[in-house]
This record gives C-alpha cells, structure tokens and sequence, in this order.
C-alpha cells in the first residue's frame, strides 16, 4: 500500500510507476483505491464509472480496468455535496455527514472489491488518500490504514518534500498512527526533490533512529505533463506557452465544477499550440478556438458564466467567427435551455447561451459507455475526409439532448451525436475523449491554421500516455531500493 502525508504527493503515479514495475517483471498486478475524489471519470468496458487514476494505474499495470479497482467514488458537484458512485454506478448524492452515515455498510463493498483483486492477481498495489492520520475523520477511514490492517499490507509512506517540511510530515504522521498501523508502515519514500540526495542523508538516520522505519528512496522533480492527470487543475497553468512558435491559440473555460479536463494535455503538448484557461472575459482575448469543457454541475457552472458576463463574451466571438467546441455539459450549454424536473442538479430550467438549436433534459439514469465514433458532418473543426475513419472515446453524462437528428455532429455506435450550427462554428458533443485521438487532433489543428492561411510544423507525435508511463517506472526504478519492497512482498522484482 501507498500513503501519503498529504494529497498531492505523489500516491497516484507511484501506484502507476509500481504497477508498470511490477507488470515489467512478470506478475498479474492491479491498482486498488478504495474511495477516491474527483470530477475526472472513466469509463470501463462495461459501462462502469472510475476514477481516471484508477484507468492509467491500470493501463500501467497493463490489464482491463474494472470497477473492483475504485469501488468508491465522489464527484463533487457543490461545495457541499458530492454524487456517490458505487461499484461504477451513481448511487446517492450526499453531503459529508450523510456520507460517513453510510461507511458501514460501503465498507463491505470495499474489501469485496479488493479480495476478488488479490484472489486474481500476484499483486495489488493499494493506494490510500489524502493522509492516514486524518485523527478528526478516522472512524471513518475505509480508504487508508483500514485497508492496510485489512489485507496485511506492507505500507511504503511518500512525502513531498517540494512543500517543505518532508521530515517533520513524515515523522508526524507516523507519530499519530496507532501502534497496530504504525507496524505497517514499512519505508519512507521522498518525492519531487531537487539537488543531490546525498544532503538529505542525515534526516534520514534520524527519522530512522525515531521511527524504526528506513527510508527507500529518494525520487526526483519529475515532468508528468505527459501522464494523464487525476487532478488537471495542478497543471493546467503550464498551459499558457505562447511564443514565435504559436499557430493556433485556444481558449478553455476554467468552469468550478470542471470534469475530465485531462483529456486536453495531449492539446497542450502539441508544437505550435497554446492552450488557456480563461475564467473572466478579459482573459478571452480573441482565440482560434473556445472550449467548453465537461462539468458535474451545468445548471450551476452556467450561472457562474452569467455572473461574469462569459456568455456574452462567448456569443460576441462566435458571432466574430471563432469557432466554439463544447463536449458533453459544455455541449449542453450551448443550446437553448437545460431541464432539471427530476432533481437531478437543482430543479427547474435555465436558459443556456443559444448557440444550437437543441436543448437537454436531465434523467436520473446515468449514461456510461466506451464508444466508437465517425465524424457526420462538415463543421469549422472536422470533416469526414480530413478526418481519420473511426475513433475512440467515451460518455458520461445524466441529460438527453433532443433537436440534434438534422445536424448531429458524430455518429456514435450508429446513432446520431452532438450538433453542429448551420454554419458549422459551433460543434457539441457527448464524447469525451475525442481530442486524446492524435488523428483526429491534428485533423482540427490542420484546419484552424487554414482558416488564418497559416499551417502548423511538422513534428512528432507528443508522448503517448503509455510512453510517458514507462519514463516515470524508468525514473522510480533508479530512485528507490526495489529489492527491499519486493522482499516486504515475498517476489523477486527482476525489473528491466
């Protein structure tokens, strides 16, 4: 098991980097998180819902991901209140206190999930959240040291010591555990340092002197632009790189409930392209393109647009002739209103900003599903000559768009998807995902620097998630003692 000190540092992509090691030396390894948070989703092959964290674990451990490896999640969708999704499925929608009511009876959700992970796999990498020595909320835990005692897990403790203080968080922590925990925690480890380790070897004699606990490793600052993001807030302001190189400028709109915004680091990795993240209407400037992201929350985030004055801001530059991307609630607020009878997200309707003809209805049924998906009509983005075959993506969202049949702009599995404007600089989908496609990216780029009579250098593909994974695992190999956390297991860890 992986635990932190902190959130942010570095749980999620040393699970990934332990299960690409591990899945190099040839054992069956699954990631595991028992709760975790956040607005970025995906999607398993049956249509479950997971954490997009839990997805890249899996894509580095190289096998399917399943709901058993989140089988709690909370998507934020107030400051409040967050929906439940259990084992893939939107369950509930709960604020904290009526969450904690329920960790009883998730708590047997929870080890089901993992068990049927250990009793298929050699091994599974657990990861905790936030810190184990959360003392006010540990009646509740069902995701940290509850899960360590559970399975008899040798714990490895990361602390980031680019925050400062890395010594006294991790002796701390250890400090506030009780002794039954405290036993579990097995090393330390040391992450986003910059220097020369060596420095640090005095703090590590005396922690180990005051603790019992070795320290395994010391990892580097590392650049994990290229590793998809569970939180892409933390990055998104690496974004804005605008220099003699730029060709097409995009603007995105930083929404408060902003969900699955990874999907845009391969945009942002991209040569000659400058991405922005744009909150006010000052800061829209007169972009190549606007994109509406997803969010949890679209009556609200659209309520949020208005008291800036974004939607007046949003309609003055399409009706400028800048062309407007919106994909899934960002889809859903470009069109007339959006229905809420049901309760879903707040009752009642809103109007939306008017850039389609089309207007959605929110269900309490969620839809989620892996798709594949054609482009179905000329739009200022796409074509269906310029724009590769099929591509791969994937939805997740409670509305039914209705008034798209005559201009939908995708197919998806063979029904119509999204819309597209009468002069095509409008485009709205469902699909998350599309832009993650490097033939379809670079179809759209290709065509907004056309309409400035301009074209993009030729260069490489940026880095695929898959190669970025490999760097990190390469990184972390070098970094830590391996031959101790494969004898904390019981397997030799031949790592190439």
């Amino acid at each position: 098991m992986v635990v932190g000190t902190s959130s942010h540092a570095g749980k999620s992509t040393l699970v990934a980097a332990f299960c690409r090691l591990f899945a190099r030396a040839g054992y069956r390894v699954a990631p595991f998180k028992a709760q975790n948070m956040s607005n970025n989703a995906a999607v398993t092959d049956d249509g479950g819902e997971v954490g997009r964290a839990q997805a890249m674990q899996a894509m580095a451990a190289g096998v399917p991901v399943t709901v058993d490896m989140n089988p709690v999640l909370l998507k934020p969708q107030s400051d409040r209140t967050s929906q439940v999704v259990v084992l893939g499925r939107a369950r509930y929608q709960h604020d904290a206190r009526q969450y904690y009511d329920r960790v009883a009876e998730l708590w047997p959700v929870v080890t089901g999930a993992l068990d049927r992970l250990r009793a298929t796999h050699d091994i599974v990498v657990a990861e905790g959240a936030g810190s184990p020595a959360e003392i006010n909320l540990e009646r509740y835990d069902i995701v940290n040291m509850r899960v360590a005692r559970h399975a008899s897990a040798p714990t490895l403790l990361v602390g980031d010591i680019d925050r400062g203080g890395v010594f006294a968080s991790l002796y701390g922590t250890v400090a506030l555990l009780p002794d039954e925990d405290r036993a579990l925690v097995r090393g330390f480890l040391i992450n986003k340092f910059r220097g020369d380790p060596s420095l640090l070897d005095r703090g590590f004699a005396m922690l180990e002197e005051r603790t019992g606990i070795p320290t395994l490793g010391v990892l580097p600052y590392l650049d994990l632009s290229s590793v998809p993001a569970e939180d892409a807030l933390e990055w998104a302001e690496r974004g804005a790189q605008r220099n003699e190189e730029t060709v097409i400028d995009v603007a995105v709109l930083r929404l408060p409930r902003v969900a699955n915004l990874d999907e845009f680091q391969p945009l942002i990795a991209e040569r000659g392209v400058n991405v922005r993240w744009v909150a006010a209407p000052g800061q829209l400037g007169e972009p190549d393109l606007i994109i509406v992201p997803g969010t949890k929350s679209t009556m609200a985030d659209l309520a949020w647009l208005r008291e800036r004055g974004l939607d007046h801001a949003i309609q003055s530059r399409r009706a400028a002739g800048t062309p407007v991307l919106g994909i899934c609630g960002g889809f859903q607020m470009l069109g007339t209103d959006v229905v809420d009878e049901q309760g879903v997200e707040a009752s009642g309707s809103v109007a939306a900003l008017g850039l389609l003809p089309m207007r959605t209805v929110f269900h309490e049924e969620k839809l989620t599903r892996r798709v594949t998906a054609a482009v179905a009509r000329e739009s200022a983005l796409w074509s269906a000559t310029d724009a590769p075959g099929t591509f791969d993506g994937y939805e997740i969202h409670m509305g039914r768009t209705v008034g798209v049949a005559d201009a939908p702009s995708f197919t998806i599995d063979g029904r119509a998807d999204g819309c597209v404007s009468a002069d095509g600089l409008v485009v709205g989908t469902y699909m998350h995902g599309l832009l993650e496609n490097t033939s379809l990216r670079r179809a759209m780029l290709a065509r907004l620097a056309a309409r400035k009579g301009q074209r993009l250098a030729d260069s490489a593909p940026p880095m695929s998630a898959d190669q970025a994974i490999d760097a990190l695992a390469d990184a972390v190999r070098d970094a830590i003692d391996l031959d101790a956390i494969g004898a904390m297991v019981g397997l030799s860890l031949a790592i190439r």
